[in-house]
């Protein structure tokens, strides 16, 4: 059973933050109804969490889990991001009443004008989360990079491939939205797809109600869909009864892979063939940085190929590219890679800005990325789905479409 001790923290901190940012609300002077009303919502969201906390440490339903913690992210996102703003301007006016009051002998009121900038302004991240968790986390869109690949064959010139990455489908809610997802996919019309990884959020079965749906993709793609496993595929963030229990957890999700029509790549390579031309399609197993596994084995997956011919290899985590890839002798001219989600949180403006806190995670975070030493690139896909928090803001669910070419870019 899960301790709730830790759990409780964020309550605590919740309760904090809303005793010093309540008198900024006050100052708004909208009525005593509104001061009730504070504190009546703010009681059902404490009291929605406490029974959250203790619920979660009581289950291993992995349905009763999702709805809890989309729950709980629901309200940690809209309710309290959104409160810094208030919190902050309190606190850059504390600096001047306080040192005030020393000579006044009093505490000067909050005021009004103040506050009011303060709370519209934070009704915009508001209204960005709450458009992230109705719409969105479901709002796909297609984006098409050429990518250059010194030695590409002939017979591949203007190949596509369409990579869609992190589905976590024990996330998912909506069917029709998801096969609109799955429909957008299937419209780009590639040649073959890829899959780099993150199909469920901790076990196997998340992923049956939505077998048909993704066993589409397969049948209506020519050159087929290949895969790999990321982090969360492997069942490390969930409690097992046993170690038995959690590598049959994993034979049963590869078993998924196959039923899908998909070729799992498990360290592994294979040799995609147009006529007379061919091209490498390298998979590994999860590699990242601590804390995450390194199961991925990169020698191993090469064992065979001629490390002069191009090569695309599927990594899940991007971290690879820079600590490994970029620096191996073999031609691997394009690397795809997942996970980083771009946070789900961002903002990005085609040729202006492209921000999200997790690039202080990920330097390489999103997009597409060249390594000039090496030659190297690296694409890393937005994801498909989500994970915890149910929304994406600013950071839209990615289906990627890689057009590919001998000729170098201008």
């Amino acid at each position: 059973m899960r301790s709730p001790l830790f759990l409780l923290f964020p309550l605590v901190l919740y309760v904090l933050i809303d005793l010093y940012v309540y008198p900024s609300f006050k100052a708004l002077d909208l009525g005593r109804w509104s001061r009730r009303a504070w504190w009546m919502v703010h009681g059902l969201v404490y009291a929605y969490l406490l029974w959250g906390f203790f619920s979660y440490t009581a289950t291993n339903d992995a349905n009763g889990m999702k709805k809890g913690v989309h729950g709980f992210m629901i309200l940690t996102v809209l309710l309290y991001i959104p409160k810094f703003i208030p919190l902050f301007f309190g606190l850059l006016e504390d600096l001047v009443r306080y040192p005030a009051s020393l000579a006044t002998g009093t505490v000067a009121e909050r005021r009004k004008f103040l506050h009011t900038v303060a709370w519209s302004l934070a009704a915009v991240p508001f209204a960005g989360i709450l458009h992230g968790v109705l719409r969105g986390r479901w709002a796909y869109r297609t984006v098409v990079q050429k990518i250059y690949l010194p030695g590409l064959d002939a017979a591949f010139e203007g190949y596509r491939i369409a990579q869609i990455s992190d589905v976590h489908s024990g996330s998912f809610t909506d069917p029709d939205e998801v096969q609109a997802g799955i429909d957008e996919l299937l419209a780009a019309r590639a040649d073959a797809v890829v899959f780099t990884g993150d199909l469920v959020n901790n076990t196997a079965d998340e992923m049956e109600p939505w077998m048909d749906a993704f066993h589409a993709i397969a049948e209506k793609t020519p050159d087929g869909v290949f895969s790999i496993l990321g982090n969360h595929d492997y069942g490390d963030y969930w409690q097992w009864p046993s170690e038995e229990a959690k590598r049959a957890n994993l034979d049963r999700l590869k078993a998924t892979h196959a039923a899908l029509g998909w070729r799992l790549l498990l360290n592994e390579a294979l040799v995609l063939k147009r006529g007379t031309g061919q091209l490498d399609l390298v998979g590994v197993e999860n590699w990242g940085l601590p804390p995450f596994p390194q199961y991925g084995n990169l020698e191993r997956a090469l064992e065979g190929l001629d490390p002069r011919q191009p090569k695309i290899l599927l990594s899940h985590d991007p971290s690879h590219f820079d600590a490994v890839v970029k620096k191996h002798p073999a031609n691997i001219g394009l690397t795809l890679s997942g996970h980083t989600h771009g946070m789900q949180f961002g903002i990005e403006i085609p040729g202006w800005i492209q921000w999200s806190p997790v690039k202080w995670k990920y330097p390489k975070w999103a997009g597409i990325y060249r390594d000039n030493a090496s030659g190297k690139a690296l694409y890393v896909n937005r994801g498909f789905g989500y994970l915890a928090f149910p929304g994406r803001v600013g950071i839209w669910p990615e289906i990627t479409v890689l057009e590919l070419t001998a000729k170098p870019l201008s």
